[in-house]
């Protein structure tokens, strides 16, 4: 049996600028009919470019991209905006065609893309349902076994009957993914679509995609959150530049395109400018300003104070229930603390234009090192920005920690306040003439600790 559940040979896509392209079987026959017909004699006329004139009229999305996925693998496709994982993705599913090259797939394919694939407007949820399984090749009757599945785990009874054109694009996303992952696909294919959800299904969806991960199924899985990927994925590919940059484990690939991101910002790009970014972009972080406990702007912030940080946003439009998200990362990737406006019944309304979000954290209780930040905006119905090293924080020495020993990486990166004492010994220390002591370790001279 062939162990391999997807070969990509050779693959480009190309798209000319300034033209409607074909990216569909049907759009590709409908350009060819336009052609015959005489209407499409100036694209047909000027035919292959070459060198610099090509450059300037068309645009490679993806070329020259080679790799295998064995049945199976849990594998993570990340990238900047515009680095060619959509593109890639659309190929694997059928709903685009390559210009060169070929993409081999051996198994049943279920895709989760852009809200709207896949499924007839005018058609119920039930219909689509049926419509998707047998797209899939599933029977009738199989579908009928799985159809109380997928509705439960779409939370839609009400409206299955309704037709999807009237849903909107949460629930328009709830039944795609309930319909893909539950129709027994060998490939799963999930694009950064699943941010349209609230927060509580996009936890849910991450659940079934472990879930079906153990069953041996084949996942390839596109996210701006690197947690997600570095949880969810064994292994992960890097594209940039419509080209595989880097292939590897999760954890490897993650943390090297975190150091890239890095250097990009250490380079003076400003927030406003990054494109490596997720979301609906109907509000985005255009500044991280980290405050002290008196609201001076600084990068330097003691263990065990107080401080803030500002998230400068500019919305593109009237937005209702802003629920604002901070992560610190560790150098090495992991995630040391995160702070959401959804944890704490936090959210906010603004009119277009810009603004600021200020979090305060009463006591910044971990260990000296040099934090990364991640910003997140949006509401329960999604993410309008997700950006990953928005800034730094750098933090230093406390004098709580009086012997100046801190956790290392391998005791993780949080502190807490604590002390520690011996209730059950004798509140009386023998050979010290009969002199009462505390017991309380963090009280005993620093002598006394070192014997």
């Amino acid at each position: 049996m062939n162990d391999v559940a997807i070969k990509v040979e050779n693959l480009g896509k190309r798209y000319q600028l300034g033209q409607r392209n074909a990216t569909t079987l049907r759009e590709a026959v409908g350009h060819l009919g336009r052609r015959l017909l005489g209407r499409g004699r100036n694209e047909a006329a000027a035919g292959p470019v070459a060198g610099e004139e090509e450059s300037r009229k068309h645009i490679w999305a993806i070329r020259d991209m080679n790799f295998e996925i064995r049945r199976g693998d849990v594998v993570g496709i990340i990238g900047r905006n515009g680095a060619g994982k959509s593109t890639l993705l659309k190929i694997l599913s059928q709903v685009t065609v390559p210009t060169l090259g070929r993409a081999v797939i051996h198994g049943r394919v279920g895709s989760l893309l852009e809200v709207g694939t896949g499924f007839h407007p005018e058609l119920s949820g039930r219909e689509n349902v049926f419509l998707n399984g047998a797209i899939l090749g599933m029977s009738r009757a199989d579908i009928r076994r799985r159809f109380d599945d997928i509705v439960a785990f779409a939370e839609l009874a009400r409206f299955i009957d309704t037709p999807v054109k009237r849903y909107s694009s949460g629930m328009y996303t709830r039944l795609a993914f309930a319909v893909a992952a539950h129709l027994d696909p060998e490939i799963l294919i999930i694009d950064e679509v699943l941010a349209v959800g609230d927060l509580s299904f996009q936890k849910k969806c991450l659940g079934k995609m472990d879930q079906v991960a153990r069953g041996g199924r084949t996942i390839l899985f596109v996210s701006h959150s690197m947690q997600s990927v570095q949880s969810l994925c064994q292994s992960a590919i890097l594209l940039e530049g419509g080209r595989v940059s880097l292939t590897g484990t999760a954890t490897e690939v993650v943390g090297e395109y975190r150091r890239r991101t890095a250097e990009r910002a250490a380079q003076g790009a400003s927030l406003a400018e990054r494109t490596d970014r997720g979301g609906t972009g109907a509000a985005r972080v255009v500044d991280v300003v980290v405050r002290d406990a008196d609201l001076r702007a600084t990068q330097w912030v003691t263990t065990d104070e107080p401080c803030h940080i500002d998230l400068h946003y500019q919305a593109n439009e009237p937005v209702e229930n802003i629920q604002p998200g901070l992560g610190l990362d560790t150098p090495g990737g992991l995630r040391a603390l995160t702070l959401f406006g959804d944890f704490t019944g936090h959210a906010f309304s603004a009119p277009a234009g810009q603004g600021v979000l200020r979090c305060r954290i009463e006591r910044l209780n971990l260990r000296p090192d040099r934090y990364s930040i991640s910003a997140f905006l949006g509401n329960r119905h999604g993410a309008f920005d997700v950006i990953e090293y928005a800034g730094e924080l750098e933090v230093t020495d406390s004098s709580y920690y009086s012997t100046g020993h801190y956790p290392d990486d391998s005791q993780g990166p949080m502190i807490q306040r604590h002390d520690w004492s011996h209730p059950s010994a004798d509140s009386t220390l023998e050979g010290r003439g009969g002199q009462s002591a505390d017991t309380s370790i963090n009280h005993l001279p620093m002598e006394r600790q070192q014997q």
